[in-house]
């Protein structure tokens, strides 16, 4: 009777949480459609422009973003946490941080037909191996905070093991963003390397700061409110480069201080 409550209990579907996680799904998946919409269709006087499609692929991203840092803090808000709602996540961010984004820069620089030879010849495996690492990363992280684990085997802290997906999108999409919005298509080659970057970090053992915990009832020192006031005065006036920069940041600050972390470990290392 136990067991049949706890698997009850384990796949319950709550609304709220999963509306938004639904959301996630639907703005990842009108990505992908604006995305093939820029490679395919011909262009027609009333017909948007190919980087207007990109650009509405990398704003459906970003939505999909918005969306998936709601469920979750609706679920533990209401105490509606469930394990249908953490795979049901998973797989919506597959597809709007994982097969999006790489759809995306497959078809600006990696396609097998147009741009620079090399990348003609291993376009596709960059992309699959950024989708691969989106999926070991997903997957590692509902293994290490499953319910059922023991207690001493689950991760607990406020730090995410490896580069979040939706923070790995949010990097390549706005890096798209800046260059359709200021005409530097001729840039998009450093795009292969950064995803292949970014694709090492997902599944890297970095520590990654974690945004969960703020909410209404969050106290910051001073400096913090500034910083945090100053990000917000630099989304106002730069729109589309300040998310770039953003998401750059929070990737550098957080390798950063690893980097820091190790060096300050060895120091204190007895001789």
């Amino acid at each position: 009777m136990k067991r049949h409550e706890s698997i009850t209990s384990a796949s319950r579907i709550y609304v709220l949480p999963s509306f938004f996680t639904a959301a996630n799904l639907f703005f990842g998946f009108l990505a992908i459609i604006r995305c093939i919409q820029a490679k395919y269709i011909l262009i027609s006087p009333v017909a948007l422009s190919h980087n207007n499609y990109y650009t509405q692929a990398v704003w459906c991203v970003l939505l999909a973003a918005f969306c998936d840092s709601l469920d979750g803090r609706i679920a533990r808000l209401g105490k509606r946490e469930s394990l249908f709602g953490k795979e049901f996540d998973s797989i919506a961010d597959m597809v709007s941080f994982g097969v999006a984004p790489a759809l995306m820069v497959f078809f600006l620089v990696l396609s097998p037909t147009e741009g620079c030879p090399f990348f003609r010849q291993v376009g596709w495996l960059i992309g699959f191996i950024y989708l691969l690492c989106a999926g070991v990363r997903l997957a590692r992280f509902n293994v290490i905070t499953n319910p059922l684990l023991p207690h001493e085997e689950r991760r607990h802290g406020c730090d995410f093991l490896g580069l979040p997906v939706p923070a790995a999108a949010g990097v390549i999409v706005s890096l798209v963003l800046v260059l359709n919005s200021y005409d530097l298509n001729h840039w998009s080659l450093l795009l292969p390397p950064l995803m292949l970057a970014i694709a090492y970090l997902m599944v890297s053992n970095i520590p990654f700061p974690s945004l969960k915990k703020i909410d209404w009832n969050t106290r910051a020192k001073l400096r913090t409110f500034l910083i945090i006031f100053i990000i917000f005065v630099t989304i106002f006036l730069f729109q589309e480069f300040s998310l770039a920069l953003i998401f750059l940041a929070y990737v550098g600050f957080s390798v950063l201080r690893h980097v820091l972390r190790n060096r300050n470990n060895f120091y204190k290392m007895p001789n």
